[in-house]
C-alpha cells in the first residue's frame, strides 16, 4: 500500500481516475437533473479519491470517494463509497439535536431582535437623557463657580463672601439631589435591561453547552477501523495530538472513506490516490485534475490509525526524501558571515526528524564557538545560496538589511506551461498576502483578510518543452512565497516544475497538460534555485555579489 502522504499514483490508479473523469463528462450531458446537480457541485471544488483493492479471491476492485458532504445528497451518491459514520439521518440523534439547537438559535435571534433590542434601546435612550441633563446642570454650576472665583479675585466684603459660600453649598446639594432623582428614574429600566442581559446570556450558555455536548457525542460515536479489526473514536485518536479536539470534517476525507469501505468488504487495499476536481476553494492552491497528498491536519492522525495492520511503503513517518544528498558547498566566508550552497532536499534548520539540516552541518563544520546562525532560510526542496552569520552582531546586521529590503535575491525557476500562451506580461509583480493552512501544514493560503504581505517581482525568459524559465525577485520572505505566487490563479497560474504541494510531481491525468519526468538532472525535484545575492555590508563597507549555477537543465 502506498503512503498517502508521499506517493506517485501508479498506473491502475491513474487509469481508474480517467474512467471516473469520463463518467463525470457523460453525467454533465445527462438529462437527469440529479446528475447535472452532482457535476455542478464537483465543479465548485472537491477532492476525489480512488483505491485499488484486492478481494479474498484475488479479484481487483476499484473504489471511488468524494471528500466531505454533498449539498443535497449528504454523504451518498451512486458509484461512490459512503461515509465512515453517517450522522445525517433526519430521524437520528444528531440531526434531531441539531434541529433543537437550530430552534434555540432562532429563539435567541428573535429575542435579540425583538424584546431585548427594545429594552436596550429604551435603556440607552434613557441613560443618554440622564447623562445629558446631568452634564447640562454640571456645566451651569461650573460657570457659576467661575463667576464667583472672578469676583473673589476682584475683591468682596464679608457678607458677599458668605453669600457666595451659601450659593456654592446650595448648588452642590441641588446637584446631588438631581443626580439621585435621575438615577432613581433610570434604575427601573436599568434593572429590566440587566435581567434581559442575564436571560440572553443564559440562552447562549445553554446553546453553547448543547453544541459542545452534541460535538462530543459525534466525536465519541464516530469510530474508525484499522486493518487489524480494531476501532477507535475520533475523540480517542485526536486526544494524543496537539489539537486535542478533532478539527471540523475529520474522518470525512477520501482516504478514511476508502479504507473504511475496503475493510467493510474484506478487501485488501493495494493503492490509493486523491485528485482535485473543479475550482479551488478560496485561498487554496489546488489545480483541476492534479493529484495531492492527503491533508496533514485532519488526516495524519486518522490515517496513521486506519493503516495500522497494512504494510505501507514508504512507512508512515519515514523521511520522504530518501535520495543521497550532495554535501553543501561553502561559496565564501569572512570574519562576519559565510555563504553556502544548500542542496535540494536538505532542511535549512533542524526539523522533527533526525535528518541533518544545513544549520547543523555548519555548526559541525565551524564549531559552536563561532555562534553561527542562518540569516534567512530556504524551503527543504529549494536549492541555492544561503547566508549564515558568525556571532550576534553580524546576525543583527544582516537581519536589519533584510528588514529594510537591502539584500537583493534572485531565484531561477521553471514553470509548467508557456507564459506567452497564457497571456501573461513578460515582467511584473505579484502581491498576494499569505497565511498558513493550519489544517494542512506546511501548505500556505492566499489570505486577503488576515494574511501577511508578500510581494514578488518576476521576469520571464525562454520557453522550452512546455516550460517557462522565470527570474523571481522576492521583496518579502514568506514561507512558500514563490511557490504560491507561481501556482495561484491570482498570481501566475503556473506551478513550479516538480512542486509536490502546489503543482505537479510528475503525473497529470486531466486537461490539456501532459507532463512526464524526462530523466534529466532536474527530474524529480523542485525546479527552484536561489541563484544570486547582492548587498552592501555596513560593518566593513564592502559590496558583495554571489552567484550559483543552476543544478537543473
Amino acid at each position: 500500500m502506498n503512503n498517502p502522504f508521499d506517493y506517485l499514483p501508479d498506473k491502475p490508479c491513474r487509469e481508474a481516475f480517467l474512467k471516473l473523469l469520463s463518467r463525470i463528462e457523460g453525467m454533465k450531458k445527462s438529462e437527469c437533473p440529479e446528475e447535472r446537480a452532482f457535476c455542478r457541485e464537483l465543479e465548485s471544488g472537491k477532492m476525489l479519491g480512488v483505491m485499488i483493492a484486492s478481494g479474498e479471491d484475488g479479484e481487483r476492485h476499484i473504489l471511488y470517494a468524494f471528500s466531505g458532504q454533498l449539498g443535497a445528497g449528504g454523504f451518498h451518491y451512486p458509484g461512490f463509497v459512503g461515509p465512515v459514520f453517517d450522522y445525517l439521518d433526519p430521524a437520528g440523534y444528531f440531526k434531531t439535536r441539531e434541529r433543537e439547537i437550530s430552534l434555540c438559535n432562532r429563539e435567541i435571534a428573535e429575542y435579540e431582535a425583538g424584546e431585548f433590542f427594545g429594552l436596550r434601546s429604551r435603556y440607552e435612550a434613557e441613560k443618554e437623557r440622564v447623562d445629558r441633563e446631568v452634564e447640562a446642570v454640571r456645566k451651569r454650576y461650573r460657570l457659576s463657580k467661575k463667576e464667583r472665583d472672578i469676583r473673589r479675585e476682584e475683591g468682596v466684603n464679608k457678607d458677599e463672601l458668605n453669600e457666595m459660600v451659601r450659593q456654592s453649598q446650595f448648588e452642590k446639594a441641588e446637584f446631588r439631589r438631581l443626580k439621585r432623582r435621575l438615577m432613581e428614574e433610570l434604575s427601573h429600566i436599568e434593572e429590566e435591561y440587566r435581567e434581559a442581559c442575564l436571560r440572553l446570556e443564559s440562552m447562549k450558555r445553554k446553546r453553547r453547552a448543547d453544541s459542545e455536548a452534541l460535538q462530543g457525542w459525534l466525536f465519541d460515536n464516530f469510530r474508525l477501523p484499522n486493518a487489524r479489526g480494531e476501532s477507535r473514536s475520533l475523540a480517542e485518536i485526536f486526544a494524543e495530538t496537539p489539537f486535542r479536539i478533532p478539527p471540523s470534517g475529520a474522518g470525512e476525507c477520501c482516504g478514511p472513506k476508502l479504507l473504511q469501505e475496503a475493510y467493510r468488504k474484506r478487501l485488501l487495499p493495494l493503492a490509493m490516490a486523491e485528485y482535485w476536481y473543479g475550482r479551488p476553494k478560496e485561498g487554496e492552491i489546488r489545480m483541476h485534475g492534479r493529484y495531492y497528498p492527503a491533508c496533514r491536519g485532519k488526516c495524519v492522525p486518522v490515517l496513521q490509525w486506519m493503516l495500522q495492520g497494512l504494510e505501507v511503503e514508504p512507512p508512515l513517518g519515514a523521511a520522504t526524501f530518501s535520495r543521497t544528498l550532495p554535501e553543501p558547498e561553502i561559496v565564501f566566508e569572512n570574519e562576519w558571515f559565510c555563504v553556502v550552497e544548500k542542496p535540494s532536499g536538505m532542511l535549512s534548520v533542524p526539523g522533527k526528524g533526525s535528518a541533518l539540516s544545513l544549520q547543523q552541518w555548519l555548526i559541525n563544520k565551524y564549531g559552536t564557538a563561532r555562534g553561527i546562525k542562518l540569516a534567512h532560510r530556504l524551503d527543504r526542496d529549494t536549492s541555492g545560496l544561503v547566508m549564515a552569520a558568525f556571532g550576534d552582531r553580524a546576525y543583527k546586521e544582516l537581519q536589519a538589511l533584510f528588514a529594510k529590503r537591502l539584500i537583493h535575491k534572485t531565484y531561477v525557476a521553471d514553470l509548467e506551461g508557456d507564459w506567452r500562451i497564457n497571456g501573461l506580461p513578460q515582467s511584473g509583480s505579484i502581491e498576494l498576502p499569505l497565511s498558513p493552512d493550519w489544517l494542512d501544514r506546511p501548505r500556505q493560503l492566499v489570505d486577503h483578510s488576515g494574511g501577511k504581505e508578500a510581494l514578488t517581482l518576476y521576469e520571464f525568459g525562454e520557453v522550452s518543452q512546455g516550460r517557462s524559465r522565470v527570474l523571481f525577485h522576492p521583496l518579502t520572505g514568506r514561507t512558500h512565497q514563490l511557490r504560491v505566487h507561481a501556482a495561484a490563479v491570482e498570481g501566475l497560474g503556473m506551478p513550479i516544475v516538480g512542486d509536490p504541494l502546489y503543482g505537479i510531481t510528475g503525473d497529470s491525468t486531466c486537461g490539456n497538460i501532459e507532463t512526464k519526468l524526462s530523466g534529466d538532472s532536474g527530474s524529480g525535484r523542485l525546479h527552484l534555485h536561489a541563484s544570486r545575492i547582492e548587498f552592501d555590508f555596513p560593518p566593513d563597507g564592502c559590496h558583495y555579489e554571489f552567484e550559483s549555477p543552476l543544478p537543473f537543465v
